[in-house]
């Protein structure tokens, strides 16, 4: 019989807290097509052009809400492959890097090979303890490693024009590929990675291994943003976010856009 799941007492590296509050901003028309900020800054695009949605900097204070996904660091964990629990370095060996997904394999044939996804990868320290703690984890999940990913996407909301002579905000989520129309009406709120050369692997086992060997501390990696707060290693899995049904050719991103 298995063990009911533990009441989390971690919460995510990817959560945002409270006391860190969306950004109320005006939206406007782009002059290069889609949306803008009436108050842009270049910041507030990525390297490809597309805008993101903004919220406050202020990691562990509040309350944490489990149900919802910082902007920010959501977007700088998949960018450098770091862990979504404790911000440290998600595992990696010889198969490639460790993500956990909630296991879809009916979903397609050769899931998760291409599977498109908003979910960071994890370090096996963290894996372990997400799935003793999350209840929609535990029995439903498996452990991927991935030989290569690619940044090829976001997901957020959807704005559309309209006959009053500003964008308006639409009721659907979505992703949208860089380089298309699309990504230029979408306020980011996460990034997507495609996962190529995926292999399932047995969780207990490879945390068994790990234990074994000693793994170590948690590693900031060096390209780490300077003055980025320091990971913090209270964590809670979110559920994946699984956006497979915009499979990308391979299709490589297109050149950042300057916004200077």
């Amino acid at each position: 019989m298995t063990a009911a799941p533990t009441r989390p007492d971690i919460v995510p590296f990817i959560a945002p807290w409270s006391g860190e509050q969306p950004y109320k901003r005006k939206m406007i028309y782009s002059g290069r097509g889609g949306i803008a900020f009436a108050d842009e800054m270049p910041e507030d695009r990525d390297q490809y052009g597309v805008l993101w949605n903004g919220r406050a900097m202020a990691q562990g204070t509040g309350r944490p809400e489990y149900a919802n996904v910082h902007p920010m660091r959501q977007r700088v964990a998949m960018e450098h492959k770091l862990c979504q629990v404790c911000g440290g370095s998600a595992d990696r060996n010889s198969d490639g890097v460790l993500w956990l997904l909630e296991d879809d394999r009916n979903a397609y044939k050769g899931w998760p090979n291409d599977l498109l996804t908003t979910h960071p990868p994890v370090c096996l320290p963290c894996a372990g303890k997400a799935v003793e703690q999350c209840h929609h984890l535990a029995g439903s999940s498996v452990a991927v490693r991935v030989r290569e990913s690619e940044v090829c996407g976001v997901y957020g909301r959807v704005w559309s024009p309209s006959a009053f002579g500003y964008p308006v905000r639409t009721a659907v989520k979505d992703v949208a590929a860089y380089g298309t129309t699309a990504a230029r009406w979408m306020l980011a709120g996460q990034l997507v990675r495609s996962l190529h050369g995926c292999t399932i692997v047995d969780l207990q086992r490879e945390v068994a291994r790990s234990r074994r060997q000693g793994h170590p501390a948690v590693d900031v990696p060096p390209e780490y943003p300077a003055g980025w707060p320091a990971p913090r290693l209270e964590c809670r899995f979110e559920s994946s976010q699984r956006v497979w049904h915009m499979h990308q050719s391979g299709d490589h991103p297109p050149t950042p856009v300057s916004y200077d």
